[in-house]
C-alpha cells in the first residue's frame, strides 16, 4: 500500500496516508520515493518537491495556498508556512462549465404528496414559536408525546423554536430574514399539522406571522402565553390542540420518484479526507437526483469561498455567476467589516485533520455539489426551485446553514464528518457520513454511512449507489442515527445578521 497520495498530477503536495516519522523514505503509486523531513500527522501534506518562498501551492489541481518561506522535498506544508494565495493568481485557472449528470438506475422513496404538489418525507406536527419566550413551553409540549403512540400516518411532535422574535427592529434584512424561515418551516412538506405558541408582546406579533404564513393547506391553529394563563395552562392547552391534530393528520405514504426529493448539502468537523471521500460520494448522490429531476441545495457560502470560479464556471447563464460572485463579494465586506477574515474559517478540528486555508477547504466542499450546473442562487431561507443544483447564501456554522436549507424546502440533509459531528434536524432528517472508518467506528452511534473505504480503493459511484439507497429509505421514513438519539430540537438557528436591541 502507497504511503502517500498524489491527487492530481499538477499537484506540489501529497497526502500522508498514514502517520509519517521523520527520515522514513516513502513514496506515491507511480512516484519517486520521498525523504520525510520531520513527523506528519495522517492527512497532512508534503513537498512533492522543493519550494521556493512565494511559490503558489497546489492540490487538487487548483491553487490552495502561497509560501511563506522554502520547504525542501518532504517537508511539512501546513498553517506555520503556507498562508492564502493572491485572489487574482487562484481565479485565473483553468475551469470548466459543468456537465449534465447521468442518471442511475430508477429508484422510488415512500414520501408524503401534499396538497400543493411538494413531497415530504416526514408527516410532523411542528409547535412553532414566534418568540424564544414561548421556547420552552413549545418543548414541553412535544415531549408531553416523546413517549406516545401517536396515530397511524403521524411520525412525530416537533418543538420549532428559536432564539429571536424580539429585541430586533420591525423592519429591514434581519427581520425578512427571521420572518421568511419560520414560514420556510411552518409550511415545509415535512409538516403536517402546526400549532403557533406566542408569548403575547414580541415584536413578531401573532398577527404579523399569521398575516405572513397567509393562506395554507396545513391545518394551523395559535394562542399566546399571555392570553391562555401563563406557562402551565399554555403547555396544557397546546397538549390539547397537539392530541385533536394528530387524530386528524394522519396520511398514507405514496410511491414517488428521485425526482421528487430536495437534498441539502452539509460537511462539518472536516478533514483532509472530506474532499477526497464522503464528499464525491455525496456529489454522486446529488448529480443522480438533480438528473432525476430533483433539487440539490448547496449552501455554506464561506466555504465556497476560494473555489467560487469553479461554480460560476459551471453556472448556467451569466446571470446565475454574476449572482453567486456578488454573494462572494458581500461575504469579503461582512467578514472584514466585523474585523474578521474569512480564512479564519478553517476551525482547530479542520486543521488538525490536515486542512490549511479556507480555498483548500472549500475545493473539498464543493464536491458535495458533484458536477451539475447551478442553476440558481438563492436568498438565506428563500424557497427554493423545484429542479436542479441551487446555492443558497447562509454562514458555514452547521446549525444555522441547516436551519436555512429546511426552510428553504430541503426534504433530506446528508452531513459529512472527518472529524465527527453528532448533528441532528428537524422536521428533516439528516444522514451523517464518515469521511474515514477511524471516525465511522468510534462515533458508531452518530454515522449513518461510513465512506471511508474509498481510500482502500472501493470505487466513488459504488459507495453513492449505496447512499442513494439509503437516502430512499431515510426518505421513507427509516429512521436516522440521529432520529434514534432524538437529536434535533436544540438546533434550530435562524441567521440573526441585524442589530440585537
Amino acid at each position: 500500500m502507497a504511503d502517500l497520495l498524489l491527487l492530481h498530477p499538477t499537484d506540489d503536495v501529497y497526502v500522508a496516508l498514514r502517520p509519517l516519522a521523520a527520515g522514513e523514505t516513502v513514496s506515491a503509486a507511480g512516484e519517486e520515493p520521498v525523504t520525510v523531513a520531520g513527523d506528519i500527522p495522517v492527512g497532512h501534506k508534503l513537498a512533492r518537491r522543493g519550494l521556493e518562498a512565494g511559490s503558489l501551492v497546489r492540490k487538487y489541481g487548483q491553487i490552495i495556498g502561497s509560501l511563506e518561506q522554502a520547504v525542501a522535498p518532504g517537508g511539512h506544508v501546513h498553517t506555520h508556512n503556507l498562508a492564502m494565495p493572491p485572489r487574482d493568481a487562484r481565479i485565473a485557472e483553468d475551469t470548466h462549465a459543468g456537465t449534465a449528470p447521468t442518471a442511475s438506475r430508477p429508484r422510488t422513496f415512500r414520501g408524503i404528496r401534499r396538497a400543493d404538489g411538494r413531497v415530504g418525507t416526514r408527516n410532523d406536527i411542528g409547535v412553532l414559536t414566534t418568540v424564544n419566550c414561548s421556547a420552552t413551553v413549545a418543548q414541553h409540549i412535544a415531549r408531553q408525546f416523546d413517549l406516545v403512540d401517536l396515530p397511524d400516518g403521524v411520525d412525530g411532535v416537533v418543538a420549532l423554536t428559536h432564539g429571536s422574535g424580539c429585541g430586533l427592529e420591525a423592519k429591514g434584512p434581519a427581520w425578512e430574514t427571521l420572518r421568511r424561515t419560520l414560514v420556510g418551516y411552518a409550511t415545509h412538506p415535512n409538516i403536517g399539522g402546526l400549532v403557533v405558541v406566542g408569548l403575547g408582546c414580541e415584536v413578531l406579533t401573532m398577527a404579523q406571522f399569521l398575516d405572513d404564513l397567509g393562506v395554507t393547506d396545513i391545518p394551523t391553529v395559535s394562542y399566546t402565553i399571555q392570553d391562555v394563563g401563563g406557562t402551565k395552562a399554555a403547555v396544557r392547552h397546546g397538549v390539547e390542540l397537539v392530541t385533536d391534530l394528530a387524530s386528524r393528520i394522519g396520511v398514507e405514504r405514496t410511491e414517488c420518484g428521485l425526482g421528487e426529493l430536495v437534498l441539502g448539502l452539509k460537511c462539518g468537523g472536516s478533514d483532509a479526507w472530506s474532499g477526497l471521500t464522503a464528499n464525491p460520494v455525496l456529489g454522486y448522490a446529488s448529480d443522480v437526483i438533480v438528473a432525476a429531476g430533483g433539487t440539490a441545495i448547496l449552501a455554506e457560502m464561506p466555504e465556497i469561498y476560494g473555489a467560487e470560479h469553479l461554480l460560476a464556471a459551471r453556472a448556467t447563464g451569466p446571470a446565475v455567476a454574476a449572482a453567486l460572485l456578488d454573494k462572494i463579494a458581500w461575504w469579503e465586506t461582512y467578514a472584514a467589516d466585523n474585523g474578521a477574515s474569512l480564512d479564519a474559517n478553517p476551525s482547530a478540528g479542520n486543521k488538525a485533520g490536515g486542512i490549511t486555508t479556507i480555498v483548500e477547504k472549500s475545493l473539498g466542499a464543493v464536491a458535495k455539489a458533484g458536477t451539475a450546473p447551478v442553476s440558481a442562487v438563492v436568498d438565506y431561507g428563500a424557497r427554493v426551485p423545484s429542479s436542479g443544483l441551487v446555492v443558497m447564501d447562509t454562514p458555514g456554522y452547521d446549525p444555522v446553514s441547516v436551519t436555512g436549507m429546511i426552510s428553504g424546502g430541503a426534504t433530506v440533509v446528508c452531513f459529512t464528518t472527518g472529524r465527527g459531528s453528532v448533528f441532528g434536524s428537524k422536521p428533516t432528517p439528516t444522514l451523517k457520513l464518515a469521511t474515514n472508518s477511524d471516525v465511522a467506528r468510534r462515533l458508531s452511534g452518530d454515522i449513518d454511512l461510513d465512506c471511508g473505504p474509498v481510500l482502500d480503493g472501493r470505487p466513488i459511484a459504488e459507495l453513492g449507489e449505496e447512499l442513494l439507497d439509503l437516502i430512499c429509505a431515510t426518505a421513507s421514513g427509516r429512521p436516522t442515527a440521529s432520529e434514534d438519539l432524538g437529536v434535533g430540537n436544540e438546533e434550530i438557528i435562524p441567521w440573526r445578521t441585524g442589530a440585537v436591541m
